[in-house]
């Protein structure tokens, strides 16, 4: 068959589910809800692939998936041991799922950040060894006895990773998470403000700093054929583009600015956007036209949205039949090189 190719999917293996119980996110995704019986639905859903997932991406045209540990994956594992575990357990896991049935489904590799070494040793097992076809982590590690320090990768310390992922020559997907617990007490932002959490508001305002301190670290500079990738139609980046290239391009910037470029320069040349989750046309639309029609991919954002949710937006979109295969298939394609025709 030759339909979409949706790179935003997540699953968890039974390790997953074992040592961290999708209870402690069940108030924030659906407030009033008991977490003691935690989301055993959900958890279906997200060890679910050969199943029901791979039966409704028949029923709905869905050729391929590219699939990756669900947030926050090892980013959430503040001990870092317990968090290289983690990763590699997964790995080994959803590249043996990925090897029953090879023609649909392919994988982003689970990444302990805690060092740019374990890192990188990872995402090269994973691409060499296992098969994968790039890595994915979910916004920043946390760190800390009591899991409350926030690591970001714009820093030298992640020097080494960003010297691999050029290496190796494969995508690193950036994918939000929920805000941790120390964020959401009485009197901080969230705190009290706990309707803004999750995938509506708070996973792209979080997110999109991530992408922002990327941009502007000089990491781009120094290795200038890395590719990131945002889902969602970017986190909100793309509308802003102009904005923010426009303040630190003023002359009391550009001698002080981190990075030889601005943002607008490194959306066009080393980051992508998915629609995962994000069903607007108008919003692809611009997309396309702010960032360019090769750095548009298809993805649904499975379990989270539906297949048929997703392929039912999709097949209304109204773009040219080379940009809507460009974005559901041929773009996926090219950036990760994936076994599929053209």
């Amino acid at each position: 068959m030759r339909g979409t190719i949706a790179v935003e999917e997540a699953i968890i293996d039974q390790a997953g589910v074992e040592a961290h119980s999708f209870a402690q996110f069940q108030n924030l995704m659906r407030p009033g809800s008991d977490p003691t019986t935690g989301l055993s639905a959900h958890e279906k859903r997200l060890l679910d692939i050969h199943g029901e997932r791979l039966k409704s991406m028949d029923e709905h045209g869905v050729e391929y998936m590219l699939l990756s540990l669900t947030s926050p994956g090892a980013q959430g594992e503040a001990d870092a041991e317990k968090a290289k575990e983690l990763a590699r357990v997964a790995n080994d896991y959803l590249a043996g799922e990925v090897k029953k049935n090879p023609k649909r489904f392919g994988a982003l590799a689970a990444l302990s950040m805690h060092n740019a070494k374990d890192a990188a040793d990872e995402l090269r097992r994973a691409v060499t060894e296992l098969g994968m076809f790039g890595g994915l982590v979910n916004d920043f590690q946390s760190k800390g006895v009591e899991a409350e320090a926030k690591v970001y990768f714009d820093t030298p310390d992640y020097e080494l990773f960003w010297q691999t992922v050029q290496e190796l020559d494969v995508p690193i997907y950036f994918h939000p998470r929920y805000a941790i617990p120390q964020d959401l007490q009485a009197g901080t932002k969230y705190g009290d403000r706990k309707h803004l959490l999750g995938a509506g508001v708070q996973f792209h305002l979080d997110l999109s700093w991530h992408l922002y301190a990327i941009c502007s670290s000089g990491i781009f500079d120094r290795y200038p054929k890395i590719q990131i990738v945002a889902g969602h139609l970017g986190e909100g980046v793309p509308f802003n583009l102009w904005r923010a290239s426009h303040w630190i391009n003023h002359p009391f910037k550009r001698g002080s600015r981190p990075m030889k470029e601005d943002y607008s320069y490194y959306w066009t040349h080393n980051v992508n956007v998915t629609t995962s989750g994000n069903y607007n046309t108008r919003g692809l639309k611009f997309c396309i036209e702010e960032i360019g029609l090769d750095r548009c991919l298809f993805a649904i954002d499975t379990p989270y949205e539906t297949v048929e949710e997703g392929q039912n937006w999709w097949k209304s979109v109204d773009l040219p039949e080379d940009q809507k295969e460009a974005v559901a298939r041929k773009n996926a394609i090219r950036l990760f090189k994936l076994p599929l025709e053209e």
